[in-house]
């Protein structure tokens, strides 16, 4: 009977998403997720956290700055907004963050530079996002990938992390898009995207990482405004939209 109420009161907070301010927003979204974040992220003195992935995470950074807590290095998109959060929330940890997404990536491009750009750092915390080039690229990039090579790079991807650093604390964000973005044509990405997004779920539960929903995010924060607000194409977020992943990052992952 507490589980069913829990769940109606779950579903009758996120119904009524319109109501919601982000930090509310963002609570209700996480904890509505089944079966993922049964933990959380532990920072301890000098943690290293890595951002990785495509052009979202990318955002415009200095590529070739190795100087950690910086603008020129973080880029203007969500990582600097959870770069500024945790530097201030956590100041006696004295965090080094650094951000080594790159426009344009899939996940075998990942594996690609993951020695040097990855492995490299020693990261403590290791933030991926990855998917939406998986699939958008197959629609006229003239990639030829499909769900099942997306999964199986990224649980490989995955595995030799874990094999080569086994303490790094692993989160999985979802990729997203944003139905009513100029770049995204309805017919053509769903259902067929939402497989992408299944699996980066599945591969959070497989290795015990924490998932940022942000694709259930975005869905519950566009009943408050329209796509383009928060993302004028769909797939990458403006102001609004990184704040709201910063948000839903740091909610996630407990800190």
């Amino acid at each position: 009977m507490k589980d069913s109420r829990r769940d109606f009161l779950k579903k009758s907070v996120l119904a009524g998403a319109g109501a919601l301010m982000i930090p509310e927003l963002a609570k209700a979204v996480v904890n509505e997720q089944p079966g993922v974040n049964a933990s959380k992220i532990a920072l301890k003195k000098d943690t290293v956290v890595l951002m990785q992935g495509d052009s979202i995470t990318d955002a415009g950074r200095t590529h070739g700055n190795n100087n950690c807590n910086t603008q020129e290095q973080l880029g203007f998109g969500y990582s600097l907004y959870i770069a500024a959060q945790l530097l201030a929330k956590h100041a006696d940890k004295q965090l080094k963050i650094y951000n080594r997404g790159i426009s344009g990536n899939k996940v075998y491009q990942l594996r690609d530079r993951w020695e040097m750009e990855c492995l490299a750092f020693q990261p403590d915390v290791l933030s991926i996002l990855i998917g939406v080039n998986d699939y958008w690229h197959t629609l006229g990039g003239g990639y030829k990938g499909t769900a099942e090579v997306y999964e199986n790079d990224y649980r490989a991807l995955l595995k030799y992390t874990k094999e080569k650093s086994p303490v790094t604390q692993l989160v999985i964000c979802e990729p997203f898009a944003l139905k009513g973005g100029s770049a995204i044509e309805d017919e053509k990405w769903f259902p067929q995207f939402d497989k992408y997004r299944a699996i980066a779920r599945k591969l959070a539960t497989e290795f015990n990482a924490v998932f940022v929903p942000f694709q259930a995010g975005f869905d519950a924060a566009m009943k408050q405004a329209p796509a383009r607000y928060w993302s004028y194409d769909g797939v990458h977020p403006d102001l609004p939209g990184r704040q709201l992943m910063a948000t839903i990052w740091m909610e996630a992952t407990g800190l």
